[in-house]
């Protein structure tokens, strides 16, 4: 109940990174919303198809927003989903995941499977490609896309073309008073991001599952291709490195790209013209992808 309760004020606070944007707000040719049932709950998705393309069926980029696993919605991606759309040329699939700790782990990580399938299933219906799909995320988005990567190697089933992590949350093993808070307020108080954590994984033994904390993962050959961005000053940056260098050991193509002097968010919060720069690398990587250009 407490968590729930602190959960619900949190949620009440408002959302700094939905305040502002960082790139120009483009109009795209269509954005559908649709409702899907599973098992885990009812889920909000936006489709955004580009403004210009002569790709039919189109590739698709599934989104994941961040919000520490507990806050926020997909509209806070709104503007950065129209411009992926436009400059990687491509559909854009905006998910509205479950949140915790309503929804604790592994919840999450089976819902998106389930949204996964689902999009391929209907994929034709919808003038996208099922065979041309990559997934990404910010923060806790980013740790989802890893997990789901990791879920699908599992159960041996194609893996997306893209895994595009930007400053992954993927240890939930160290804690967050041993990881290099550039914040002075969550360094002086590590007992938030615990609560945070908490709220995500209350079994304290599923905190090394490689789907909640992918850097454990003992095997991680045959993944999806990663693009990962991380930010110099951020508490998740040594494991975000680690996991690239899990990456690269095992054979997986992985492209780290570190911005200096940025910290946690700042695709959303700037300085913009790092941000600018990170959701055009961004773009031109699932371009690349795409289109082999």
């Amino acid at each position: 109940m407490l968590k729930k309760t602190v959960a619900t004020t949190l949620r009440l606070l408002p959302n700094k990174e939905s305040k502002q944007t960082m790139v120009p707000y483009e109009e795209v040719e269509d954005k559908k919303e649709f409702l899907i049932d599973t098992r885990i709950a009812t889920t909000e998705i936006s489709v955004y198809y580009p403004s210009a393309h002569d790709y039919d069926p189109l590739p698709v980029y599934i989104n994941l927003h961040g919000g520490a696993f507990i806050m926020n919605n997909k509209e806070m991606d709104d503007p950065y989903c129209r411009h992926i759309a436009n400059h990687a040329h491509c559909a854009v699939v905006n998910v509205d995941y479950p949140k915790a700790p309503e929804h604790p782990f592994p919840e999450p990580v089976e819902q998106l499977y389930e949204v996964w399938h689902w999009l391929k299933k209907y994929a034709p219906s919808l003038y996208l490609n099922p065979n041309q799909i990559a997934i990404g995320g910010q923060s806790s988005g980013g740790n989802l896309a890893a997990a789901l990567c990791l879920y699908l190697k599992e159960k041996q089933e194609p893996q997306p073309v893209l895994q595009v992590l930007a400053y992954p949350m993927l240890d939930f093993v160290t804690s967050h008073a041993d990881k290099p808070e550039p914040d002075e307020n969550r360094a002086k108080f590590p007992q938030v991001a615990h609560f945070l954590n908490e709220s995500y994984i209350p079994d304290e033994r599923s905190m090394g599952h490689p789907h909640a904390s992918p850097v454990f993962a003992e095997e991680v050959s045959g993944v999806a291709p990663a693009l990962m961005i991380i930010p110099e000053y951020d508490a998740f940056n040594p494991e975000g490195k680690r996991y690239a260098g899990k990456l690269k050991n095992a054979g997986v193509d992985c492209d780290l790209h570190e911005f200096e002097g940025c910290r946690h968010a700042f695709t959303h919060l700037g300085p913009e013209e790092k941000a600018l720069e990170a959701w055009t690398l961004m773009e031109s990587g699932l371009a690349r992808t795409f289109y082999n250009t």
